[in-house]
């Protein structure tokens, strides 16, 4: 049997775009049942279909604290998936490893290496499209290395999850022993606790009566309004003396006018949370959701990497191209005209970087028979990508202070004298158009009126709201997000669906574990660790001491479960059966 070259990708769609780049289409397709792989020259093109491990104990009995953790075949299918694999892969001479470039490409990668391959490392493809030009840049530049920072980073992220979740989750259920799992996570603990304390903040909220005076004020016969300068008052008294002071002025006097441009620069491309937000706006898509379409755009070859956190354009790929491709799309036509107008390419970036990715943009390849929520996020990739070429969104504002009875009121104008980026990319902006004003002008008073209100509490999270929290809290990461979220839903610990509600059993859970082991609700712990995976990566840590770190408060945690048993049982269960 003649030797090859065995690359590995992650899923099957990425897999036959590798073989079709790297072949020039001159490829040949093997089957074995579901199993599908391609050859060409001296090379075999695989896929990993995800994860073909997970974790899991050996012993099944419930016991707990345990830090028993091997690697499993993740599931039945996959252990079949795993045998034709292996045969498919035997007799290879080198290995590159083409997964996706990040901690969890790498762990797919490494774990097919040393358990199906028993190899200790590979050479390593980078790429943030599956376009063609990409994909033979990658293998003209492959590493000839893994990056072994992230394949621990992220097999420290699984041990962790795996060994808080297991102890956790069996420790609850065996106390509680109420017929129902309790599941607990690194990440899902303290996100669910975040919902309940927004929760209680709108319990515990105490409205406070405000006032506001409003006036209605006319030059030459046009009308518009001013407002008291101090906005809320909170003192009835004084309020309502304010309002009949102003009620007996004879002339309202003009005490300074300021104007002054304001200009709002594009908004940079997109991330993933920032993505996940805007489809949130826009269309209602929960971030899993986002994501799930933003993978199949990248993997049919229209947009680039979506799992990344950066707002920087990619180095190195012809944006102008792009732009060419683009203006071949009938809607796209008159803004990338303007854009290729201009004398000189300029676009704007974010602040956010990803040493693996750039941010999402599109590939250039023209979108054909999308479906029509992949429509919609497409559209929103590009229209996001042509904005940052555009000028700025330029506003005049007119701010007017006038005197009635002494007492201050104000009011500000707002024209939008150019319509910039917004063209192109959504932005609603409210213009308050009033007259053209000078200090020579004669104004007076038309009504003066005063409105009552209050203080409103804050508003449940929704989807897009809570991904950004967890963003900058550091709660989980850019790829894991979305389904955390998810998982609150499916233990039914969250519900709602324009806004997140805690549920009786969610907010049991929070409950009886911040009064009991209130560090595992805690954002500061989930934060810390993610730090030390950051540290991994870059070198200036050893997974080992983390785990071990990890380990032992899990022993305290377990420990002061089991000194308090009895007032968890009872808790739970009195608070689940009312």
């Amino acid at each position: 049997m003649k030797e090859f070259d065995l690359i590995i990708a992650e899923k099957p769609k990425a897999a036959e775009k590798i073989a079709r780049a790297l072949s020039n289409g001159k490829y040949k397709v093997y089957k074995n049942g579901n199993f599908k792989f391609y050859e060409f020259d001296n090379y075999r093109v695989v896929a990993a279909i995800g994860h073909l491990f997970k974790l899991d104990t050996k012993n099944k009995v419930w016991n707990y604290p345990t830090f028993e953790a091997y690697w499993f075949p993740s599931s039945k299918e996959v252990k079949k998936y795993i045998s034709i694999f292996k045969n498919v892969c035997e007799n290879c001479r080198n290995v590159i490893i083409a997964t996706d470039y990040d901690i969890e490409g790498d762990v797919i990668g490494y774990n097919i290496l040393r358990f199906l391959l028993k190899r200790n490392n590979a050479f390593r493809a980078k790429f943030s499209a599956l376009t063609e030009s990409e994909i033979k840049k990658a293998f003209s530049n492959l590493m000839k290395s893994l990056d072994f920072g992230q394949v621990y980073a992220g097999l420290t992220r699984h041990y962790l999850d795996f060994f808080w979740g297991i102890n956790l989750t069996r420790a609850l259920t065996r106390i509680t022993n109420n017929g129902r799992i309790i599941s607990c996570g690194r990440v899902q603990t303290p996100t669910l606790n975040l919902i309940l304390e927004r929760e209680n903040e709108i319990r515990n909220f105490v409205p406070k009566d405000f006032w506001v005076i409003k006036a209605l004020l006319d030059k030459n016969g046009e009308k518009f309004s001013a407002e008291y300068i101090e906005g809320r008052i909170f003192e009835k008294e004084k309020a309502f003396n304010i309002y009949e002071e102003c009620k007996k002025a004879k002339e309202v006097v003009i005490e300074s006018i300021e104007t002054k441009k304001i200009k709002i620069k594009p908004l940079p491309p997109f991330d993933l949370t920032s993505l996940q937000s805007e489809a949130y706006k826009f269309f209602r898509f929960s971030p899993s959701k986002t994501l799930k379409i933003a993978e199949e755009l990248y993997l049919d070859g229209y947009i680039t990497y979506p799992r990344t956190s950066s707002q920087k354009m990619p180095v190195g790929i012809n944006l102008k191209e792009i732009l060419n491709s683009l203006i071949r799309i009938r809607e796209y036509y008159e803004y990338v005209s303007k854009i290729l107008r201009k004398k000189e390419l300029r676009f704007i970036e974010g602040k956010k970087e990803d040493p693996a990715h750039p941010a999402i943009i599109p590939t250039g390849k023209i979108p054909f028979k999308l479906k029509n929520e992949q429509e919609k996020i497409y559209d929103l990739i590009a229209r996001r990508f042509m904005n940052c070429f555009y000028d700025d969104l330029i506003i005049v504002e007119q701010k007017i202070i006038f005197k009635i009875n002494d007492h201050k009121f104000i009011s500000v104008g707002k024209s939008i004298v150019n319509n910039g980026w917004s063209e192109v990319y959504e932005k609603k902006i409210r213009e308050n158009l009033i007259p053209k004003i000078d200090y020579n002008d004669k104004i007076f008073l038309i009504d003066i009126k005063i409105l009552k209100d209050s203080t409103k509490p804050p508003k449940r999270y929704n989807l897009s709201e809570l991904v950004k929290t967890m963003e900058s809290l550091k709660l989980g990461t850019k790829a894991t997000r979305a389904e955390i979220i998810e998982t609150l839903f499916r233990r039914n610990f969250i519900s709602g669906k324009k806004t997140i509600e805690i549920t009786k059993m969610g907010e049991t859970l929070i409950s009886v574990l911040k009064q009991i082991v209130p560090i595992i609700t805690s954002v500061e712990m989930t934060r810390k660790f993610e730090e030390y995976m950051e540290g991994i990566m870059n070198g200036k840590i050893e997974m080992e001491k983390v785990l071990n770190e990890a380990k032992k408060i899990i022993v305290n945690v377990i420990e002061e479960i089991e000194n308090r048993k009895e007032e968890i049982r009872k808790n739970f269960n009195k608070a689940l059966t009312h």
